[in-house]
């Protein structure tokens, strides 16, 4: 593994210094709020999980050691296990008031289609779609991906072709409507 490009930042930000905190949240927020988006659905959501998650880099950055991952793997894993609190909490909330519906808007880059596959994309198994999103949309490679969901290639390759296969029948019902 080379050399990691956020670790001198990681440690200016453990020892206090207010503009790699800010270099950190330039460099890492787009993303952040992608994944979030598109694991839970909510524009709003996403931003709580991307500022949950800056508060974690800044805890515990002067305690973070190059080690088995990446920094950017390890926000990552971060992120996900903050959705995942979030999706866990959405089941357990019992009420007799119905909730608010999810935030229909699309993404930026979503058009008629890109709304039909977000919609699709939030019907699939959880641990697929996170899959597909650190893939696709996160752009990491398949050794990333594995490491940020910790768990081996192999396994990630599967719920690649899993979430796919959904996505596909899910996009080919929907367009029999």
């Amino acid at each position: 593994m080379g050399a990691d490009p956020d670790e001198e930042l990681v440690r200016r930000i453990g020892a206090g210094d207010q503009a790699a905190v800010q270099a950190m949240v330039a460099r890492k927020l787009a993303r952040l709020l992608s994944l979030a988006t598109r694991m839970l659905g909510d524009a709003a959501e996403a931003e709580d999980v991307a500022q949950e998650t800056f508060v974690r880099i800044w805890r515990h950055a002067s305690g973070w050691r190059q080690g088995h991952a990446r920094f950017d793997t390890w926000v990552h894993r971060v992120a996900l296990n903050l959705c995942y609190d979030r999706l866990r909490r959405r089941r357990e909330w019992v009420t007799d008031e119905l909730p608010e519906a999810a935030d229909e808007a699309p993404l930026p880059d979503a058009g008629d289609e890109g709304r039909r596959v977000q919609q699709a994309l939030l019907r699939i198994a959880p641990r697929q779609r996170e899959a597909i999103v650190l893939v696709y949309y996160q752009e990491m490679s398949n050794i990333e991906a594995a490491g940020a969901m910790q768990v081996s290639v192999d396994a990630l390759e599967s719920l690649l072709a899993r979430g796919r296969r959904s996505l596909q029948a899910m996009l080919i019902g929907d367009g029999d409507d």
